[in-house]
């Protein structure tokens, strides 16, 4: 089977290893999966044309109800789609958006959440068939780059101490747009930092909206204590990950959160903003550390650093949670399944 598969494809975003996972699913069953970036297309009149051309595609999946999945409502060949997060968090609040993805959802074949939470508010704001929503849990895979330098990471990112491993690095992971919210910690972090100039704060994570990113450059150069890194590979990040005191996430909406998972299966704790997205991987002193103010940050991060049985047991805990609930064999088959509903 032909398939046509869009999504928001900016460069070393979690969408883009999203999409690049599951579309290396859908190959390893024999199907043809054509992976373009949604931003390529004007309108639906763009991506009919595209499907009716020789050999034509057979069917469709897209990534994120309205970005993608707008796009796929003038064919005429079945098509599955996946919540990305920000659609059914923040979109569905648009009222002209909101009933396009309706639309969408009701011509779709299929559509993916990535946890119960996500279905339950989809079901909540678009007139859906609950039975056509299932949920599977993205699947995690981690890959640390053998060459990676932490010392060279850290100067290149502005860190200028001699002795690195003295450092306590918080890492925020997270492309730079604002439902991330970055600058969310920065304030109350440099303060923190003043106090005890061994916490840093470093921000890595692509340059998606151009005009919030000249914003988060500017804060970040006359804060101390706070760093912007280069984005890097994926195996560099996550050998980043694995070098660094704590992961953090800050964000105002997740679907779910890649970077947390990656973090959880390093061996990394987790510092996640108590939204829904993040409170449906997080448990609370279990598998990481929620928190709903910088204020409160900072309290938890001072707990982890003094409370050693505590930074071991989420540690462990979100260890065992990624290799239960994200296994690549439950969601290779399911997308598997589900595309062969579309034959």
């Amino acid at each position: 089977m032909k398939l046509l598969f869009l999504a928001c494809l900016s460069p070393k975003t979690g969408n883009h290893t999203t999409a690049e996972r599951i579309r290396s699913h859908i190959e390893s069953a024999g199907h043809t999966c054509e992976l373009r970036d949604a931003a390529d297309f004007q309108s639906p009149a763009d991506v009919a044309n595209l499907i009716s051309q020789i050999p034509p595609f057979e069917g469709a999946l897209a990534i994120h109800l309205f970005r993608a999945g707008r796009l796929l409502l003038d064919i005429h060949v079945p098509f599955g789609v996946i919540f990305g997060g920000t659609d059914i968090n923040e979109d569905v609040k648009v009222e002209q958006k909101r009933v396009v993805m309706e639309q969408v959802l009701l011509k779709a074949r299929f559509a993916v959440a990535f946890t119960d939470k996500l279905k339950e508010e989809a079901e909540l704001f678009l007139l859906s068939q609950s039975s056509k929503i299932y949920v599977q849990p993205q699947g995690i895979q981690t890959d640390v780059s053998e060459k990676f330098c932490w010392t060279e990471f850290l100067r290149s990112s502005g860190v200028s101490r001699e002795h690195v491993d003295e450092l306590r690095v918080f890492l925020l992971v997270c492309g730079l747009r604002r439902v991330k919210d970055p600058l969310y910690l920065v304030e109350v972090f440099s303060e923190w930092h003043c106090e005890n100039p061994l916490n840093v704060l470093v921000i890595i994570g692509p340059k998606i909206d151009p005009v919030f990113t000249v914003e988060v450059e500017a804060v970040v150069k006359r804060t101390a204590g706070v760093f912007l890194a280069q984005e890097r590979s994926q195996q560099e990040l996550h050998a980043a990950m694995k070098r660094c005191f704590s992961v953090v996430n800050s964000s105002v909406s997740e679907g779910m959160s890649a970077a947390i998972l990656e973090a959880m299966d390093l061996g990394v704790p987790v510092l996640a903003r108590d939204i829904p997205g993040n409170a449906a991987l997080v448990q609370h002193e279990f598998t990481g550390l929620l928190y709903s103010s910088p204020q409160e940050f900072v309290h938890q991060s001072q707990r982890l650093l003094s409370d050693q049985e505590l930074r071991e047991r989420v540690v462990r805990n979100g260890k065992l949670y990624v290799e239960e609930h994200h296994g690549l064999k439950q969601e290779r088959e399911t997308y598997q399944r589900l595309v062969d509903t579309l034959l």
